[in-house]
């Protein structure tokens, strides 16, 4: 009993995943610095992709929206086709300085419209036709980053480890950044009794301990940095930064922002959420640009899926398909990337993805992480060759 209790305080308290690997040992040893890093922002909810990147001079935007299509007067145009909802405002700064990209129709092959089925598509790199079986780029950062991590391959400041389910690695999940500080692994007691499935569980258990103790130590000589702005993102974001400033060598981070199943009175709600969206993208890129850090760092957005083409009869939209997403950081090339889907042919009432999402993952590993021969290769999209620098 004392063993089986020793393990449910563990994955209650940290969400240690579950595969389990004998301990890897000096891990931090050879440690080539930090490098690169990659800042995912999950929309929670699927966010409205027509009411963030707004199609102004479509027709069929404005007949398949009579209630919450918006006008000129509610957004920032970019285009003559196109425009941000004005609750993006703080990130025009980024646009304007060639920083943000929108990659747009992004999609899969038959479509999922349940919350939990599409969130996990997204995060494991599967579609309607076949899951994924890992976090979509868990096996690549463990095994092909082409230098050592020395402290965790990720870490995320949501309160799940979905995105990051491995066999291997070190994948954590925190609320804050203090937690770290303040926690530690309980360790089962060594001895014969044990089989070899708990002693694969002990020696996880010491080599998450000794990564807990190194971020501890480089926390402690971090003070607390100044909140940035934006609500519950800004808060995750905050501790993003703090991490990074303390020197910290993670390659994968990974927020969320909660509330964009928005299916009723859409235009308030996601007025405040776009809202704390931007302003929490630009209270981060200030801080890490501060510290020299922007150019080694990519944020991008996710979601599990768009929303519908019409809006409801309650003022909002419904569960969809293809939606746009932004990707921004020091080496970006800004722009509009890929095509925007053609809301005069819809598909059981939704546009139809015109690049798979994937693409974009193939794209961060690739291009981003240098590993060339990443699980998403065959998605290549020449589209996204100028993406990134």
């Amino acid at each position: 009993m004392n063993r089986r209790t020793h393990l449910k305080s563990l994955l209650a308290s940290l969400a240690l995943p579950l595969g389990l690997t004998p301990l890897q040992a000096a891990m931090a040893a050879d440690a080539t610095g930090r490098g690169r890093r990659l800042v995912l922002i999950e929309l929670s909810g699927a966010n409205d992709g027509l009411n963030t990147l707004v199609p102004i001079s479509n027709d069929h935007y404005h007949r398949l929206r009579p209630v919450i299509a918006l006008r000129k007067p509610q957004v920032i145009s970019i285009s003559d086709d196109f425009a941000f909802h004005q609750s993006l405002k703080p990130l025009m700064n980024l646009w304007e300085r060639g920083e943000l990209a929108w990659i747009q129709g992004l999609g899969y092959p038959q479509p999922n419209r349940s919350h939990f089925k599409s969130i996990s598509l997204w995060e494991s790199g599967g579609d309607g036709r076949a899951d994924g079986r890992s976090g979509w780029m868990t096996h690549d950062i463990e095994h092909q980053l082409g230098r050592r991590v020395s402290d965790a391959h990720g870490i995320s400041l949501k309160g799940d480890l979905n995105l990051f389910n491995s066999g291997g690695g070190r994948w954590m999940s925190l609320t804050s950044a203090s937690q770290i500080e303040s926690t530690s692994v309980p360790l089962p007691e060594s001895g014969a009794q044990y089989n070899t499935t708990l002693d694969l569980v002990a020696a996880k258990m010491r080599e998450l301990n000794h990564t807990m103790d190194s971020l501890s130590k480089k926390l402690q000589q971090t003070p607390s940095v100044k909140p940035i702005q934006g609500g519950v993102l800004g808060d995750q974001l905050s501790q993003v930064v703090r991490l990074i400033r303390s020197g910290v060598d993670t390659p994968i981070y990974r927020v969320q922002l909660g509330g964009f199943d928005t299916h009723d009175n859409q235009l308030g709600q996601h007025t405040r959420l776009l809202s704390q969206l931007a302003r929490s993208i630009y209270g981060l890129r200030k801080a890490l640009e501060k510290d020299g850090e922007w150019d080694n760092t990519l944020v991008m957005t996710y979601s599990e899926f768009g929303r519908r083409a019409a809006e409801n009869n309650t003022g909002g939209t419904d569960h969809g398909t293809a939606a746009p997403h932004l990707m921004t950081g020091g080496a970006v090339r800004g722009g509009l990337y890929g095509t925007a889907p053609d809301l005069g042919a819809l598909v059981e009432g939704d546009p139809t993805h015109t690049m798979d999402y994937r693409a974009v993952y193939e794209q961060v590993l690739g291009q981003w992480f240098g590993i060339s021969s990443n699980r998403f290769s065959s998605y290549a999209a020449s589209e996204l060759n100028d993406l990134l620098v």
